[in-house]
């Protein structure tokens, strides 16, 4: 079985489940750091004719990562290509479990229990707080409706305040988003690097969560241990 993956997170999943399955993976997979295989360009840009080149018999591919014509072309090409739709947490399961089953993965993998045990078994939040998630700046870009990371926070009891937005990443003037005055600015490393050096001074008096990108947005072994690094940091912001 040879498998190329132009998504980050299920990059991961295949290569902890299905070790030298993975022949081409894009640069922005980063996980697991010791994974050597080819790299085939981003999720938005990769280079088609070198992921042929690798005679794949399966890409994986995701509708919100990857671009339809890439898809498409792969396709035409003959190449078998596997699109994932992952929305919220409870939908993450079932098409991890796809994803592997086309990789040949037979038995379930125990981090894929233990990360629905972890979402199962939340316990209910004491208070509900708001917030706003800048994904993007310059120009500063928001968490909308019907995403992924939107149903994260929410679960652990966050409720960002363009859930109802009509774009799932509207573009937001950043004197909009200080006016919203939200409980907490949450800022992910990805897709942009947020530091604390680039993002919290741009939101001066309100508290700034700084969290990690791959437990925010990525579904995959990192999902066990999501709950807890997510809350500790959203703990943190208010200390």
């Amino acid at each position: 079985m040879r498998a190329v993956s132009l998504v980050p997170s299920l990059t991961e999943a295949v290569a902890v489940s299905a070790p030298g399955v993975l022949v081409g993976v894009t640069d922005w997979c980063s996980h697991p750091p010791d994974l050597e295989v080819a790299r085939i360009g981003g999720t938005k840009n990769p280079k088609v004719e070198q992921i042929l080149a690798l005679a794949p018999d399966l890409v994986i591919a995701n509708e919100e990562e990857n671009r339809e014509p890439d898809v498409a072309a792969l396709r035409t090409a003959g190449v078998e290509v596997l699109v994932t739709e992952v929305r919220d947490v409870a939908q993450a399961f079932p098409e991890l479990a796809r994803v592997l089953a086309a990789c040949g993965v037979t038995a379930r993998p125990r981090w894929l229990d233990e990360a629905e045990s972890a979402w199962s078994s939340l316990p209910s939040p004491e208070r509900r707080t708001t917030a706003v998630v800048p994904i993007w700046r310059r120009p500063w870009m928001v968490l909308g409706r019907d995403t992924f990371a939107g149903d994260v926070l929410a679960r652990l009891g966050v409720d960002h305040v363009y859930a109802r937005h009509a774009d799932r990443y509207p573009r937001v003037p950043l004197e909009e988003l200080r006016a919203k005055a939200p409980d907490v600015v949450v800022l992910p490393d990805e897709p942009y690097r947020f530091t604390a050096d680039d993002g919290p001074e741009a939101f001066q008096g309100l508290p700034c969560a700084l969290v990690s990108g791959r437990h925010l947005t990525w579904y995959g072994p990192s999902l066990a241990e999501a709950p807890g690094v997510l809350a500790e940091a959203l703990r943190a912001a208010h200390r």
